[in-house]
């Protein structure tokens, strides 16, 4: 009986054991959270254009704009001016109150011309520094504004990486440690495979790029600029941990001409040349490999004009076009007369991009005298700009931006909410209701909701004032406050 016992005993033990190891070589799978990349909102966020039909028409609510038909539709025939290259040197100003999207149809504008249009923000107070005229930080963001497309056809090798061998040898400066006198390369094309032998310098661009064997690179045999275009495409994974850029393997040889098309602006010409002594019968490539970091110092119009005649050059022999981009000057009342006089002269030159103002200012002087003049502006400037015109917003239209932020924002927020907000913006401003958004929907998960309602954005109202009431309170109280 006892080894009855013995045998069960044993049998169980085993049995545990097995369980046991199983239980170690057995792969646990679990539930993972997605890792939901975060973005930035910003005020215009929302925008993704001008939001006009094909017959060039405003659609009351698109891209993010809601209303305003009149003077979208005004920018639309802009947009089509500067695409055509017809409205270079020519100037545009947006008047209304605060908070009529007058900012917002500048950054549309931006949006409807794509990233190879220069479009080049600033603010009119920007201009004042101690340390540069002002006219000169006016005519560097004139540069910028202005892009120019360089088409060259140059050699090179392209191909896939299949090898990588560098070749050291002992550092003839002394010290310890060996140096790559050079590095074979192995490239592949469906053609033909070759191996070639670059320099330690085209080497280190290889690594700036983060290049490795399987990756399709080209390198550019005069300059030794090394360009990653991305994994050849037959190593695509469906269970790749890492999102890659695929490409196909290039057709025919690996040494190759191919055409190189570089998009710069004017500014980074002249702050290329600014250092070095100009040659203008240099080669343009040479020129723009030598861009340096902008430094705050004033460059010269004797160098923009060597630049200029180098650009003019080049354009003549087909080698580069020219592409007038926007300025958007915002604030515009901020600048004085001597940057007003300076405009009139840099709109009629022949690099000039198109200038668009914007002002929220009524009858006021121009500073720097004691003029009075419409928006700041003196009127001779004033007589070279098209107007267009913001209205202020209905209760509505409120009403659906409210709406179209709330859904960016992420935030959900009941009907009742969203009607006082947009009354509340009819007495107040449309800017202060769209502030209380955020604070509303913090009140509602701290009460342990999800939705914003009436009581929540009612609260936030008697928490924050806007600047009518800041403005009545100050008057109510102006006796206690400091002078």
């Amino acid at each position: 009986m006892s080894q009855v016992i013995e045998i069960l005993e044993n049998t169980q033990k085993e049995k545990e054991n097995k369980i046991e190891k199983e239980e170690e070589t057995s792969v646990t799978i679990e539930d993972v959270e997605t890792i939901v990349e975060t973005k930035r909102i910003s005020t215009h966020t929302h925008l993704k254009g001008l939001g006009l039909d094909e017959q060039g028409f405003a659609i009351n609510v698109a891209s993010g704009f809601v209303g305003q038909k009149e003077a979208r539709e005004a920018c639309g025939i802009v947009v089509d001016l500067i695409k055509s290259k017809k409205m270079s040197g020519r100037g545009i100003l947006f008047t209304g109150i605060p908070g009529t999207g007058k900012t917002a149809l500048a950054l549309a504008i931006s949006q409807e011309l794509g990233p190879k249009v220069p479009f080049f923000p600033m603010v009119g107070s920007e201009v004042y520094s101690s340390e540069v005229k002002k006219t000169a930080i006016l005519m560097e963001n004139f540069r910028r504004s202005i892009g120019l497309q360089i088409k060259e056809v140059k050699q090179v090798f392209e191909g896939e990486i299949t090898e990588i061998t560098p070749n050291e040898v002992e550092n003839t400066y002394g010290g310890y440690g060996k140096v790559i006198s050079y590095v074979i390369i192995g490239l592949k094309t469906k053609r033909e495979s070759k191996q070639i032998r670059i320099d330690p310098k085209t080497y280190e661009n290889l690594q700036k790029q983060k290049a490795i064997i399987g990756d399709v690179v080209y390198i550019e045999i005069s300059t030794g600029v090394v360009r990653r275009l991305g994994r050849a495409e037959y190593l695509k994974d469906e269970y790749q941990l890492e999102v890659e850029d695929y490409c196909p393997i290039p057709k025919g040889d690996v040494n190759k001409k191919k055409e190189i098309i570089q998009d710069i602006t004017l500014y980074d010409l002249d702050v290329a040349n600014s250092r070095p002594k100009m040659d203008t019968k240099g080669d343009l490539f040479s020129i723009v490999g030598q861009l340096l970091q902008p430094k705050k110092t004033e460059i010269t119009d004797k160098l923009r004009g060597e630049v200029n005649k180098l650009v003019n050059k080049y354009i003549d022999n087909g080698i580069a076009e020219l592409v007038p981009g926007v300025l958007f000057i915002d604030e515009v009342h901020m600048l004085d007369i001597e940057c007003f006089s300076y405009l009139n002269r840099a709109l009629e030159s022949a690099f000039a991009p198109i200038v668009i103002f914007a002002t929220n200012r009524g009858i006021c002087q121009v500073r720097g005298t004691e003029i009075q003049s419409p928006h700041g502006i003196p009127l001779d400037l004033l007589d070279r700009l098209l107007i267009v015109k913001t209205l202020p917003y209905t209760v509505n239209e409120m009403a659906m931006i409210l709406s179209i932020r709330a859904e960016v924002e992420q935030i959900k927020i009941e009907e009742d909410a969203l009607e006082y907000l947009s009354k509340l913006g009819e007495k107040s401003s449309l800017r202060y209701v769209i502030h209380l958004l955020t604070p509303s929907m913090l009140l509602a998960k701290i009460a342990g909701r999800n939705l914003v309602t009436l009581q929540d954005v009612k609260e936030c109202d008697t928490l924050f004032f806007d600047s009518k009431n800041s403005a009545k309170m100050l008057i109510s109280q102006e006796e206690k406050f400091l002078k």
